[in-house]
């Protein structure tokens, strides 16, 4: 697909403003799934292992990530989870079949551990937990609640305390299920069974403590068959009770269409935009004048035919501990991509409050790890670390004036995408890009308005000759961002070529 090599264009001016992008939006997500945990953020045994077992190695590229609020257990795995095990001396806890990934659960690796896991990361590493409304309910959600916020006092707190937790957690932001719309959960509810279970657990919470935040269950895809009936039954029930519902959504590459795989953000946005007119539209009908927010909580690239036909392989009498399951090794094509659909949530941060890259290690994730050997960085690494360091602040409205090229599953899609951040402290603004096109460099023109920018400090791009190029065991360094020189600002225009299939991050000081 050659294209014209007339300019995309853009205005930027701080008058006209999205949102705020704050630190939420650069959440990830840890399931007991695959690697994740065992042999992911916690091996005792290796090398780099902390007195706590945590992989010292994989801790430092967590950091540089800059990941935020991290949600726990699950995904799937929550809906067959007891809290109970989890806790307490760890040589004590059961053993349990985890009928959501077809493996043993050791559950060495439990609440505490996740919350000094956070500790470790720092300050800005924020729990979100995911509570069992598939085979639980009202009472297990309260209890959890209570040995994991109530200071003292009660059995369940005495029962943390005694556990080595003096503390309370302090949990405040809180998933009511998962995927509960979905026929593989274990649990799997209509949508007026989730509604009513939702709403009862939200009133009995809050009754405990007024200051939690809850997330409702929205539709686990936007191809489902419920999916907006879904959200308006749900929010009806729920609406006065929940902060936030939920999205997830994964993109692959299907059948060679890799046109329509860079436009996968097209979806994305419009999963977005028809979820919040769901919201809006039983808001106006309930009279309201709260606004509930999405909380984007599963996403990312995921090659999901891959795993269902390794699933459909596997053994059903075995239950591995902690098997490769979703390992995905990603491109330089699945890393612009995911550049993109940052772009896309940062360009609805006034209505996506929260969001977790689905996952953090091993399973579909920006980190691989070997166990008793080295981690190392996916290509998809390096945008969302960017984004996650330069993209906090206020969006700019970027409306793009862009050549298109055609898809088989969006139709005419533009050749760029972008965003801008504006950083209201320094004035420093950046320009996030992804070039769609996959053989033909696309320059870009941005006319900027009353910013008091007025140098280029960096323009880096991830894009390679081979859109195929991986960081693999052998060469975990084949795939890093580079310097793009050329890149000017003159006149109040700012003027840059983007690579063909390329991730670019333009900083202005």
């Amino acid at each position: 697909m050659s294209h014209s090599a007339r300019p995309a264009r853009f205005t930027l001016d701080p008058a006209f403003t999205v949102g705020e992008a704050g630190p939420r939006l650069f959440g990830a997500f840890v399931e007991h799934l695959g690697r994740c945990v065992y042999t992911g953020i916690h091996e005792p045994d290796h090398p780099a292992a902390d007195e706590a077992g945590l992989r010292t190695d994989v801790l430092a590229l967590i950091r540089e990530l800059g990941v935020t609020t991290i949600r726990y257990p699950g995904g799937n795995f929550v809906s067959g989870y007891k809290w109970e095990d989890s806790v307490g001396p760890v040589e004590r806890r059961p053993r349990r079949l985890d009928l959501a990934w077809r493996s043993t659960e050791t559950n060495r690796f439990g609440l505490s551990e996740y919350l000094a896991f956070l500790k470790k990361l720092g300050p800005q590493a924020e729990p979100m937990m995911a509570l069992n409304l598939g085979t639980r309910g009202v009472a297990e959600a309260l209890e959890l609640q209570e040995y994991a916020n109530h200071p003292a006092g009660t059995e369940l707190s005495e029962r943390r305390i005694a556990h080595g937790d003096k503390d309370p957690y302090g949990i405040r932001l809180w998933c009511l299920g998962n995927e509960l719309d979905g026929p593989w959960q274990t649990g799997h509810k209509t949508a007026g069974e989730y509604a009513r279970l939702a709403a009862e657990t939200a009133r009995a919470m809050r009754q405990a403590d007024p200051s939690v935040e809850l997330v409702a269950c929205g539709s686990s895809s936007r191809s489902m068959p419920t999916f907006a009936e879904w959200e308006a039954t749900v929010l009806a029930e729920t609406y006065d009770l929940v902060d936030h519902i939920s999205l997830h959504a994964y993109y692959e590459e299907l059948d060679g269409d890799r046109d329509s795989f860079l436009a996968s953000a097209v979806d994305m946005e419009s999963f977005i935009e028809d979820t919040v007119a769901t919201c809006d539209h039983i808001g106006a009908r309930l009279k309201s004048k709260k606004r509930i927010t999405l909380s984007f909580d599963e996403w990312n690239v995921w090659y999901m035919s891959r795993a269902q036909r390794e699933a459909a392989t596997a053994d059903p009498a075995d239950w591995p501990e902690a098997p490769r399951l979703l390992e995905d090794n990603y491109s330089v094509t699945d890393a612009v991509v995911l550049g993109s659909l940052l772009i896309a949530l940062l360009r609805h941060a006034d209505r996506v409050a929260v969001a977790c890259l689905a996952q953090l290690v091993n399973v579909i994730a920006p980190i691989l790890t070997e166990p008793g050997g080295p981690a190392w960085r996916q290509t998809t690494f390096h945008p969302f670390a960017q984004t996650s360091r330069y993209g906090r602040g206020q969006v700019l409205d970027v409306r793009v004036d862009s050549p298109t090229y055609a898809t088989a599953k969006y139709g005419e899609v533009p050749l760029l995408h972008a965003t801008a951040v504006r950083d209201p402290e320094s004035g420093a603004v950046t320009v996030f890009a992804v070039n769609r096109s996959q053989d033909a460099a696309l320059p870009l023109e941005v006319a900027l308005h009353g910013l008091e920018v007025t140098q280029v400090a960096g323009h880096s791009a991830l894009a390679d000759a081979d859109p195929e190029a991986r960081n693999t065991l052998a060469a975990p360094e084949r795939v890093v961002p580079h310097e793009v020189s050329g890149t000017t600002l003159q006149g109040g225009t700012l003027r840059a070529t983007l690579e063909p299939l390329s991730w670019n991050v333009i900083r202005l000081a």
